[in-house]
Formats: structure tokens, sequence, C-alpha cells
């Protein structure tokens, strides 16, 4: 009887041994047929697949821009649009003060371009961007005036003469500060006739004849056409501004917003801002 047990214990390990040996072979078939179905990307290949998978972007992209960009952005915007479909780009052009204070009080917004970085940093300490704002252009300075320049102006030293009427920015702005900046450097001090919230306001008068001159950005000028006429001085070296752009911490749709950011940066973005006449940062 011990003998034929043995036997029989002998055959259960066998058939035990061989049945594991069944399913070894079965699971590494299965991994061939993992890797032939399912084949697993070459080194180098991975950057591509996520793109396949990726979701789609979606919905309203709220931007928050200085309303120096209001040009450029708005074509840009629509670049964005033809290429995600599903996004709606929507914009609120202001003076960067006004745009951060709205921000840090709570504003629906997904990106934040300001014209400066002072502004930006007003953002940045409520911690109210998503990350660390990129610089992608800066500005300068242009005397605005009426075509032919009936006043002959050809400095900021002209812009002293009496009964001229200056439009500028308010302090607070960046192109107010900008042109406070300027004038400093060129020892000049005169009262504007007028403080606007932004540079297109500040333009605006120039245009409608309230005024014979505005201290206003280049790429402002460049934007108005044959409507101004600008003229240039060598203190607006001193005021250059420089332009970051960041997500917001609340923004509705981060995954655009993030998207239209890199949008900026890219080449598409670079071209049209330099296009327009800002400089590279």
């Amino acid at each position: 009887m011990g003998t034929v047990r043995a036997g029989r214990a002998v055959s259960a390990a066998l058939l035990a041994a061989a049945l594991i040996a069944l399913a070894g072979c079965g699971s590494d078939d299965d991994k061939d047929d993992k890797k032939v179905g399912g084949a697993t990307p070459p080194v180098g290949a991975g950057a591509s697949a996520p793109a396949a998978d990726a979701k789609p972007l979606k919905g309203t992209v709220t931007v928050f821009a200085a309303a120096s960009l209001t040009e450029t952005f708005t074509a840009l915007g629509k670049q964005f649009e033809s290429a995600h479909p599903g996004v709606t780009v929507k914009f609120n052009y202001l003076g960067s003060s006004a745009l951060a204070a709205s921000i840090n009080q709570g504003a629906p917004a997904d990106v934040f371009a300001s014209a400066d970085e002072k502004n930006m940093k007003l953002v940045t300490d409520a911690k109210s961007a998503d990350g660390r704002p990129a610089a992608f252009a800066k500005n300068t300075l242009q005397i605005a005036v009426a075509p032919g320049n009936p006043k002959n102006i050809k400095s900021l030293a002209d812009l002293k003469q009496d009964g001229l009427k200056v439009a500028q920015c308010a302090p607070q702005v960046p192109c107010g500060a900008a042109a406070k900046t300027a004038l400093d450097a060129a020892g000049v001090k005169f009262t504007p006739s007028t403080l606007e919230q932004d540079v297109k306001a500040a333009l605006t008068k120039l245009t409608l004849g309230e005024v014979d001159a505005a201290l206003v950005y280049r790429t402002d000028v460049k934007a108005a056409g044959a409507k101004v006429v600008g003229v240039d001085f060598p203190e607006s070296a001193q005021a250059v501004n420089t332009y970051p752009i960041v997500p917001l911490a609340k923004a509705p749709n981060t995954d655009a917003a993030k998207a239209f950011v890199a949008y900026v940066l890219s080449e598409p973005g670079r071209t049209a801002l330099t296009t327009a006449g800002f400089q590279t940062p």
C-alpha cells in the first residue's frame, strides 16, 4: 500500500508540474500577443502617443489682456479657435492695473496678459496665478500726432509748448508709468490735458481731435494706420515695458488656459507680435 501511494504521489506531482509549465507558456504567449496587438511604442514615440489620446479642448477661455494687445490677441484668438474648434476665446481688454485688481477680487478669468511686470506681480503675490509668468513681448513709446504733424513735434521737450494739449495714460497704468520714466529721463515736466485708464483711450483722444499729441505705445500707433503719425524720441529706450502672461489659479477652463498661453509663446504667436511692432523679450 505504501508503494502504491508513493507512486500516486509522484504521478500527481508530475501532473502539477506539467500544468504549471503549460500555464507559464500560456502566460508568455499572452505577453507576446499583447506586444503585437498593443505594440509597445519605441523610445521617442511616447511624445506623440498622448496627443492621439488627448481629449480635445472645449468650452470658453477668458483672457484678461492689456489694451495694447487688442489687435494682436484678437487675431491670435481667431487662430486658436481654428486650431481648436471646440473652444471660444473671449477677451477683456483694459489697463493692466484694472485687470490685476479685478483678478485679485475674484473675477472669473483663465489667462492674464499684462503690459508690465509690476501689475503681474500684484497677481502673483496674491497667489492668483497658476505657475510662473512667461515674458512674451516688449514695447516702447512714441509720441502720436495727427497726420502731417501740424504742431511740428519732434521731441518730448516740444510737448511743453504753450497751449499744446497732450493725452497720457494714468500713472498706475503701464503706459503711464513708462511715460513718466521717459519724461524724467528727458528732464521734461508738463501737465497733461487728460490722464486715461488705458492706452487706447489716450490714442482715441488724439484721433477725435481733442488733443494735439498722445504718449502711447508704438504698436498702437502702427495699429491706427493712417489716422496718426509716430514721433520717436531717444528716451523711449529707458522706458521699455516687458509683457508677461500666465494662466490663472482659479481658471474655469484650466486646459484651454494653458493651451492659449502656449500658443502665444509659440512661433505663430511670436510672428503675430513682431508683425504688430512688438519686440521679442
